[in-house]
């Protein structure tokens, strides 16, 4: 997974290394990219959040769900704290919607 990452920021930094010598040769072609580029920012900014809080609301679930088959007794204190994780792991994602929003 790390080494992923690793490739993945590489690639990036090495695009946006290329497009400074690029946007100086086409200077008024870059004026009318720029929204196509908030658009990709915009749609990668809730790509990342949704998947980030999928994940996290699988595990917490899974999590949850584990400790309950363990002991049942525990499943009416281990029911507001899940709900309450699951609230705040959708506003993260919901935020991140409003900011993908702003930026389009």
């Amino acid at each position: 997974m790390k080494k992923m990452i690793v490739a993945l920021v590489a690639t990036f930094a090495s695009v946006s290394a290329f497009a400074q010598e690029a946007a100086q040769a086409a200077a008024p072609v870059v004026a009318n990219s720029d929204k196509g580029l908030v658009a990709l920012a915009a749609a990668l900014t809730i790509a990342v959040a949704v998947f980030g809080g999928a994940m996290a609301q699988g595990k917490t679930a899974a999590t949850a769900l584990d400790g309950i088959a363990r002991n049942p007794a525990a499943s009416g204190k281990l029911l507001i704290p899940m709900i309450l994780g699951l609230a705040l792991i959708e506003s993260l994602v919901i935020y991140a919607l409003i900011i993908a929003l702003k930026l389009s």
